[in-house]
């Protein structure tokens, strides 16, 4: 079994330093994914929002006109600081005082249990 530990990575799109987790390395080998993740995750959410919108072309010959059948929604992204661990985070909501918010390894931890 391999040992994993938490290591800092530059995005490649916008520079950002953010944290690979031990967990999400581990995930990484589970799913045979050989190569560390290059961007920040909200890069990695601009970038597959900008996908759908290409493979949302308009097709005359489709039942609904689109290849998809819909149009994708523009999600925002808003900077937080997680209420468990104080990492950095990108969360698809407006954070507000009342509510925790969590980065996705401690979301997932507290999901968990």
């Amino acid at each position: 079994m391999t040992a994993y530990a938490d290591r800092t990575i530059t995005c490649v799109d916008c520079g950002v330093e953010f944290i690979h987790s031990a967990v999400d390395q581990e995930f990484y080998a589970q799913k045979g994914f050989v190569s560390d993740p290059k961007r920040c995750m909200g890069c990695r959410a601009t970038r597959r929002t900008a996908r759908d919108v290409a493979e949302d072309t308009y097709l005359p010959g489709s039942p609904r006109g689109y290849e998809r059948g819909h149009q994708p929604v523009d999600r925002e992204y808003f900077a937080a600081i997680c209420t468990r661990c104080g990492n950095a985070a990108q969360v698809p909501f407006r954070p507000r005082m009342d509510k925790p918010v969590y980065c996705s390894d401690c979301f997932r931890a507290v999901k968990a249990g």
